[in-house]
């Protein structure tokens, strides 16, 4: 027994080293303008490749996949290769991260590799081309900050501009937002862009608004705004032309940033601050309004307080009203009439109380008292309310209201004395029962002869399901496609790693169902093997043409709408396959 343990255990280990997945880098060390290739190479046809994250680095190409497979003198081998070009973003050591691996349900990583990233370095080039920016180019983002030292809860604007002079801008897309940490923030709309005309350190030149941020501080002290930046295709002259003698353009993307921007908020007086002052900023006033002052038995009246004017009127709390406890109030339905522009926020904020008397007589409301911070005069101003009279024409008074209480109460009262009496008795037994011939004593007697047989029955189905490689491989295909089809449906805004996840949904779906490998997965074999199974044409026509359009789909431009088309279209073809393939 122990030698075939030995032997098994030497096979395994034999087994386990046939499967080589590593990455290779072209250089180790390169200059910032250079770009670097990396491939990730494997003996095996591994399934659900993990790319890493490719933190510091531009992705410029890829994924582009290679597979190769040879016959040498009776000994087979394999080898399928993962390739990117990458343009780094920052100087340093950057560490490009694990890509992983399926094969035969073991996961499989490549080593984490570090890449020094110097300075530019001189390139060689054609003595006829002119190096992209070499000339009076000008390309260069800037973020304009209205102010940069406001009070808390002080509007400012952040308006992001591209200038540029003597260069084609193609188009451009954001590769890290601005973040606006403790501020409140909301973005513009910009219709359409526009080119102006303007003027960036003395150079005439030409500039797009590309978004525009209201910002209200929410924190004083300095706060940082993180930058915008862009990856923006260019187009450049050169030096030389073409046989008719127009000048040659090349084509090349360049990465602009506005750069981090600091606000030194300063916090509103606290020496002056009066009570109850709930935050509110700007130029404002205020009104508390009934609808009716004079009411019927019955009738309810309804209260609007309201603050209108300039400032942050999504960021504070109006006053509550104190009433009487004859009248009886509601809690409000809070109600925001607000635009928002790059002057601020403007508008009406309302809450409207509904109050209902429950006896006759008068009443009053007590006034209320409204505090804001004045920017225009750095002072608190305050602005108090009227009184407000309440008139109930008609209805029973407080006395009138339950004349039967007291007798009432004390009837309960004596009721109560007897309530802690029980009328039956409950005996217990002193002596308990034996445990011997007890339930507990024959079920714990009888329970091996029922567990036994079951474990015995456990135990060979499992060994034969061990044994069933193929079925192993098929349920673990099964359920790696559910597992992905379920990702892709988490993904349905995030578009790239949508379709990565439906792509090896799909992907799995078929090996578990055709009982085919990943390099037997060619258009023509798929199409092949689903006719022969009984699957309907048409069926298997949309199938390959959804997992055609993952990969085109990760690079073009795609809609939320057409994401969430692909995947209810990948649900209703694998269940329609599911029914056809016998």
């Amino acid at each position: 027994m122990k030698r075939y343990l030995i032997l098994f255990l030497i096979t395994f280990q034999g087994l386990m080293a046939q499967v080589q997945f590593e990455a290779r880098v072209s250089k180790n060390s390169l200059g910032i303008n250079e770009r670097l290739r990396i491939d990730f190479i494997m003996n095996v046809d591994g399934d659900n490749f993990e790319q890493p994250s490719f933190e510091g680095f531009k992705m410029v190409a890829g994924p582009s996949q290679q597979i190769s497979q040879s016959w040498i003198n009776g000994r087979s081998s394999f080898q399928k290769i993962y390739s990117y070009i990458l343009q780094p973003e920052r100087k340093g050591v950057v560490t490009i991260k694990q890509a992983a691996i399926e094969f035969n349900g073991q996961v499989y990583k490549t080593n984490p590799i570090k890449v020094t990233v110097t300075n530019a370095v001189a390139q060689e080039r054609d003595p006829n081309d002119r190096p992209p920016g070499s000339g009076n180019e000008l390309l260069t983002l800037v973020a304009e900050i209205s102010k940069t030292n406001p009070y808390l809860n002080e509007p400012i604007t952040a308006v992001y501009k591209l200038y540029f002079n003597n260069i084609g801008v193609t188009g451009f897309k954001e590769l890290a937002k601005p973040k606006y940490n403790d501020f409140w923030n909301q973005n513009i709309d910009i219709k359409q862009l526009a080119i102006e005309e303007g003027n960036f350190q003395g150079q005439k030149c030409y500039y797009v608004i590309l978004k525009k941020t209201i910002l209200y501080p929410q924190k004083s002290g300095k706060l940082t705004i993180e930058p915008l930046s862009l990856d923006i295709g260019v187009q450049l002259p050169t030096n030389r032309r073409d046989m008719f003698g127009q000048m040659i353009i090349t084509e090349d993307n360049k990465v602009v940033s506005a750069g981090a921007k600091t606000i030194n908020v300063r916090p509103l007086p606290e020496s002056t601050k009066p009570e109850g002052f709930t935050g509110a900023v700007g130029r404002l006033n205020f009104t508390v309004t009934p609808s009716k002052t004079t009411l019927k038995n019955g009738e309810g009246l309804d209260l609007i307080v309201s603050a209108q004017g300039t400032g942050n009127m999504k960021l504070f709390t109006l006053p509550k009203p104190v009433v009487p406890n004859a009248l009886e109030m509601y809690d409000p339905v809070h109600d925001e009439q607000v635009t928002t522009s790059l002057s601020g926020m403007s508008g009406r904020i309302t809450d409207k109380y509904t109050i209902v008397p429950q006896y006759r007589g008068k009443y009053a409301i007590k006034p209320m008292q409204f505090s804001y911070f004045d920017l225009s005069s750095g002072t608190y101003k305050t602005i108090t309310s009227k009184e407000i009279m309440i008139d109930v024409l008609d209805g029973p008074t407080p006395a009138e209201a339950n004349p039967g209480a007291s007798a009432s109460k004390n009837a309960v009262a004596k009721a109560d004395q007897f309530k802690n009496i029980k009328s039956r008795t409950a005996l217990i037994p002193i002596e308990k029962k034996d445990f011997y011939d007890s339930n507990l004593y024959l079920g714990l007697l009888f329970a091996p002869f029922i567990i036994i047989p079951i474990i015995i029955l456990a135990r060979k189905k499992k060994e034969a399901m061990d044994s069933d490689v193929t079925g192993n491989r098929i349920r673990m295909n099964n359920k790696l496609a559910k597992k992905y089809l379920s990702q892709a449906k988490k993904h349905l805004n995030n578009k790239e790693p949508f379709y990565i996840a439906l792509e090896k949904a799909m992907h799995n779906f078929l090996k578990a169902k055709l009982h085919i490998e990943t390099s037997e997965m060619s258009k023509d074999n798929i199409r092949e093997l689903l006719l022969s199974r009984n699957a309907n044409q048409e069926t298997v026509q949309n199938f390959i043409a959804l997992t055609e359009n993952c990969e085109f789909a990760r690079y073009a431009p795609a809609s939320s709408a057409s994401i969430q088309q692909d995947y209810d279209k990948a649900v209703l073809i694998i269940s329609e396959l599911e029914k056809q393939i016998v």
